[in-house]
């Protein structure tokens, strides 16, 4: 089954076993047909034809004339005729075997001569003709596909975020111009990222400093009672697009692999959680004894565990429970509260950059990138986040992020 299973995968090898089919049955084509032939022969030569036969004398005399027919005849025995005289008579000629020369090969005999003599004959040198072509054809086809198997290794690298791969182009077939065509828009592609990101990192650098002297200019408006009021809505709104600059940039960051975003080191995600919770008073339950350990990068996991418990904060309305876990191998950190809860239909939507709930209002704080970056930070740790109910079936949601332990 394991055989017939990379049989089915591996396109090289079903061309291949292609060609051997199409060899055997041509194989067996022919020898059926050449079966049918030797068959109506062998029939029509039931009764082999007879021939006039003359047997003269030393001075020309005929000794013997009649009808002859071949009796039997093989390269060992020698041939029999049988001649029915005019006289009544039958006679019987015998001609003895021939006497091969030195260095010249005898007749073979006995098995060896039946499968040597047609149709056998015929047929141990067209299978030898197949066996010969099977074996031929296998590299050319190998080398063939060789080169779609780097290609399909080439297009999968360049899905899983891998920009810069590129394909080797060997020849001047249909497979070295699609390997062109790729490389070409592998290559366009790279550029439109690498623009997309460094116009969307330097707008959102540039936009600091006008945020700044908005600040400053707010601190130099003083404490007047009227204008108190405004002041505390620009601030607010300052605020927000200082989280988005910052949010747009980070997430510009973990979208591109090569960028070194921090040093890798074992955190401790009991203290972190702790840390956290207490910035917004929540609860923390530890369900594991001992130490609970991440190899990591301390500020990114940090950001992940925050913006869980701020979204947590801005939608629920009753306690919220940080929960830390082991698993299989991995470290779970639950963040649960008492909100509306996501709808089943939406709990993958959520994790996508921009994307709020319907409804949702834009004074409840947010942009759409909080879980987004959640999903970036855990990925980039080899981890995974997703949002199911809660576990005691009340109302709110359960965020749990997945990371390997240390």
């Amino acid at each position: 089954m394991k055989l017939l299973h990379i049989f089915s995968q591996r396109l090289y090898l079903r061309i291949w076993l292609a060609v051997v089919v199409g060899v055997a049955v041509l194989t067996l084509c022919v020898a059926w047909a050449w079966n049918i032939a030797e068959e109506q022969r062998a029939q029509n030569s039931t009764t082999p034809p007879s021939r006039e036969m003359v047997l003269k004398g030393p001075e020309g005399e005929v000794l013997v004339e009649g009808r002859g027919n071949r009796i039997s005849g093989s390269p060992v025995d020698g041939v029999r005729f049988e001649i029915a005289a005019r006289d009544g008579q039958v006679y019987e000629l015998w001609m003895a075997p021939r006497e091969w020369r030195e260095g010249r090969p005898p007749p073979r005999d006995g098995a060896v001569a039946f499968w040597l003599r047609p149709p056998f004959g015929f047929l141990w040198m067209l299978g030898l003709v197949g066996v010969a072509v099977v074996v031929g054809v296998f590299p050319i086809i190998r080398r063939l596909l060789k080169r779609l198997e780097n290609l399909q290794r080439g297009v999968k690298r360049f899905g899983e975020g891998d920009l810069s791969v590129r394909v080797p182009e060997h020849g001047h077939d249909e497979v070295a111009d699609l390997a062109h065509q790729f490389n070409a828009a592998a290559a366009r592609i790279e550029t439109l990222m690498t623009s997309h990101k460094s116009l969307l990192a330097n707008a959102s650098h540039e936009l600091r400093s006008p945020l700044t002297r908005i600040r400053m200019g707010l601190e130099f408006m003083g404490d007047d009672p009227a204008s108190a009021r405004a002041k505390a809505e620009i601030q607010r709104n300052i605020g927000e697009l200082d989280q988005l600059v910052d949010e747009i940039l980070l997430a510009s960051r973990l979208d591109s692999s090569e960028v070194d975003v921090g040093t890798v080191e074992s955190v401790d995600l009991i203290g972190l959680a702790a840390e956290e919770c207490a910035r917004i008073d929540a609860d923390l339950e530890m369900q594991t004894d001992g130490s609970l350990e991440v190899q990591g990068i301390a500020k990114l996991l940090r950001r992940a565990v925050r913006n869980l418990l701020e979204n947590a904060r801005r939608y629920s309305e009753g306690e919220i429970t940080l929960s830390l876990s082991k698993q299989d191998g991995m470290a779970l950190i639950r963040v649960e509260d008492h909100g509306p809860g996501v709808p089943k239909a939406q709990r993958e939507r959520i994790f996508e950059k921009f994307y709020r709930l319907p409804g949702a209002s834009e004074r409840s704080g947010g942009v759409g990138l909080g879980l987004s970056l959640v999903r970036s930070i855990a990925e980039r740790h080899g981890g995974t986040v997703h949002c199911e109910a809660r576990k005691d079936g009340g109302s709110g949601a359960s965020f749990v992020i997945s990371l390997p332990l240390a």
